[in-house]
């Protein structure tokens, strides 16, 4: 049974969207695997939801393709390509920055405070809160407050 060739995820024109956001590779050392052949494996990964060592053979090893995924996290690199993507959405007018929704983690509901937490304590917004507040704020562009008459 011969099977059938895998459709590439990405195209020639998303690719060239992407390509010149991605750190340039190094030449000194063991020659490193192509930056589009190791994206259409992340990619096939998160599209998939399989387990990196599943990847088809014809993509990059699943260590590769993991360690770059890293680097990129590590380096900023998928903060700009999410930046970039969304400067030219907004310059198209396809962003709406009046309404805009976070998405967040679904955290068990606490039961309540410890009998020996003070109220304040109990009341005080946690550090997850701030850490979704100040990435919302900062990607929304300022304008200043209306004026009331």
């Amino acid at each position: 049974m011969s099977r059938r060739p895998r459709e590439p995820l990405l195209t020639d024109d998303k690719w060239s969207k992407i390509e010149p956001l991605l750190p340039k590779l190094s030449s000194r050392g063991r020659p490193w695997r192509d930056n589009r052949a190791v994206l259409e494996g992340i990619l096939w990964v998160l599209k998939t939801g399989a387990r990196w060592r599943d990847l088809p053979e014809d993509l990059p090893s699943p260590a590769t393709c993991w360690r770059r995924l890293r680097r990129w996290e590590d380096d900023g690199t998928w903060e700009r390509v999410w930046r970039a993507f969304l400067r030219e959405l907004d310059a198209k007018g396809w962003l709406d920055w009046e309404e805009t929704f976070a998405d967040a983690s679904f955290m068990p509901a606490k039961k309540g405070a410890t009998a020996s937490a003070s109220r304040n304590e109990a009341r005080a917004r946690s550090a997850w809160f701030w850490s979704t507040a100040r990435v919302f704020l900062s990607e929304q562009p300022y304008t200043p407050p209306r004026r009331q008459r």
